[in-house]
């Protein structure tokens, strides 16, 4: 076995139950088989466009020698130093592949503008431009946050002489605008299946070209996957996305927070490639699984919500480094390649239990229009609803405000989550200069008493942004701004990074609170000393 799971608990329980019914449905060989019926037939059009990562392994082979001679060029010319411009799909799995070889890849899946220079200046440890080589990668072409880095590390090459020709490489669906444009400036263009969503896209070019190129063995990770094909293939109640798939999608009443819990010593980072797999798939038509990634000391470990199902992942013995008992918990360990085979088979298995449509995403789009329409008419900023200790703090609903400081509007928000609800807290900010925020996730849990998740924007609008909206309406929303100096224009566009990234944030509070969610976005006005008030307010 590539992939060993185990359960415990009621998830034992639940999977007995359901297994069943998906063996005799013969639903892993019809999958396989790329049956497009199995969600539906309101799904089915969509589905039978969208299964080409069944066959990802195979097709992504004749572009290992292409990538690794890239590379063997590149690092003959002294080109080390690898930066990955993609939202969601397009620089989650890379960034696991990645972190779990121990290879350096810099993601650059914002529009803070600190972040963007961070990223096109470099830093003494991995070199400068001199040194870069820039992979911009997004299915569709247009994706805004990737098409401004592209502009500015343009930019940045021709200031300091570096024709851009010869340090910027293209991932993109065939036909996209991105091609077009790539291909007439002479730019190294990889394309990749367009039967491919996003968020299924692991195991081609938009996974496969960044890592390659930083210097991950990929040849090592298509092995890993292809060796699991045949276990997720079989309909037996030992096929492991089987069992998975039952364990996070069924039960009655059925569990929809799913906590990820990794010790992050054998796979590094790949929760937050399964958050977007699963919860972009899943959360729709007032349903869903929302992920919540966990540590191992994680408050929602300790109180055990009803609603939650852990999953934790250990190493191939079977050990989860800092505990003995998992009691109650899906157990699961594998190489990367298998886990991303797994996952994949049982989500879009996930899907058919659910009831819904996995490959579409019918409101990712709302936050980007109202983005767009921000950024046209450039209102202006509204009044906070009060300033406290310099912090300001805007409200969706004024009866949030009327505390007067940042833990009772803290505490009015979370009178509002229900027994069943989730808090979700989303950093629109420069997270390598900030990246204690990060911990405000656990005083949080801890403070709400629910399950909580945690965003960098915008990057998490490219996955949970669509299970906020789209989901069950049981979340409510902390948004959290920093106001900087720090700024960037971006060429050839009538906004700056700073503007986007400010447009983003409130576009998406907008949308949420059409949505009927309440949302509370808080202001760091001079964030260094004030993310220490906003600790002690979370407590």
């Amino acid at each position: 076995m590539t992939f060993d799971i185990r359960l415990t608990g009621r998830a034992k329980a639940v999977v007995e139950e359901t297994l069943p019914g998906l063996v005799a449905g013969m639903v892993a060989s019809g999958l396989t088989a790329g049956d497009p019926t199995l969600w539906g037939a309101a799904a089915e059009d969509e589905a039978s466009r969208r299964l080409g990562w069944l066959q990802a392994v195979s097709v992504s082979r004749p572009l290992v020698p292409e990538i690794e001679a890239l590379r063997a060029e590149l690092v003959a010319a002294g080109l080390t130093r690898v930066v990955l411009a993609g939202m969601g799909g397009s620089s989650l799995a890379p960034e696991v592949i990645a972190q779990t070889a121990g290879v350096p890849l810099l993601i650059l899946d914002s529009t803070a503008p600190g972040q963007v220079l961070s990223a096109i200046d470099g830093d003494p440890e991995t070199g400068g431009l001199d040194r870069t080589v820039l992979v911009v990668s997004s299915k569709s072409g247009s994706t805004v946050e990737t098409d401004s880095a592209r502009r500015a590390f343009e930019a940045a090459f021709r200031d300091v002489g570096i024709d851009p020709v010869q340090r910027i490489v293209v991932v993109t669906d065939p036909g996209s605008p991105l091609e077009e444009s790539a291909r007439e400036a002479g730019y190294r263009v990889f394309t990749a299946d367009p039967t491919v969503g996003g968020r299924y896209s692991a195991l081609t070019a938009f996974g496969l070209v960044p890592a390659g190129l930083a210097g991950v063995d990929i040849s090592e990770l298509l092995d890993e996957a292809d060796a699991t094909l045949l276990e997720v293939a079989i309909d037996s109640p030992e096929n492991p996305a089987l069992v998975l798939a039952s364990a996070i999608a069924a039960g009655t009443p059925r569990r929809d927070k799913l906590g990820l819990v990794s010790d992050g010593t054998h796979i590094v980072g790949l929760p937050d490639w399964i958050e977007q797999l699963v919860a972009e798939s899943t959360g729709k038509g007032g349903t869903g699984i929302l992920p919540v990634v966990l540590l191992p000391v994680s408050p929602e470990l300790d109180t055990r919500p009803a609603d939650l199902q852990v999953v934790r992942f250990v190493d191939e013995a079977g050990r989860f480094h800092l505990f003995e008992r998992h009691d109650d918990e899906v157990l699961v360990s594998g190489s990367l390649g298998a886990q991303f085979i797994v996952w994949e088979y049982a989500t879009a298995i996930a899907g058919r239990i659910l009831g819904i449509d996995p490959f579409d995403q019918p409101d990712v789009e709302s936050a980007k229009t109202a983005t767009r329409g921000l950024l046209e008419s450039r209102p202006e900023t509204s009044a906070p609803a009060f300033t406290a200790d310099g912090v300001e703090v805007r409200v969706s609903d004024p009866a949030l405000a009327t505390g007067g400081t940042v833990a009772a509007a803290l505490d009015a928000l979370w009178q509002r989550v229900p027994a069943d609800g989730y808090v979700a807290v989303q950093a629109y900010v420069d997270r390598q200069s900030l990246p204690q925020l990060q911990g405000l996730r656990e005083l949080i849990a801890a403070d709400s008493g629910r399950p909580t998740t945690f965003g960098w924007g915008p990057r998490f609008l490219h996955s949970t942004g669509q299970y906020h909206k789209g989901g069950p309406a049981n979340g409510v929303f902390v948004q959290i701004l920093e106001s900087t100096d720090v700024d960037l224009e971006i060429p050839g566009r009538p906004f700056t990074f700073g503007q986007l990234i400010a447009a983003q944030a409130a576009g998406d509070a907008a949308v949420l609170a059409a949505h009927g969610r309440p949302v509370l976005t808080i202001t760091l006005t001079d964030p260094q000393p004030e993310v220490l008030a906003l600790f002690e307010a979370a407590q």
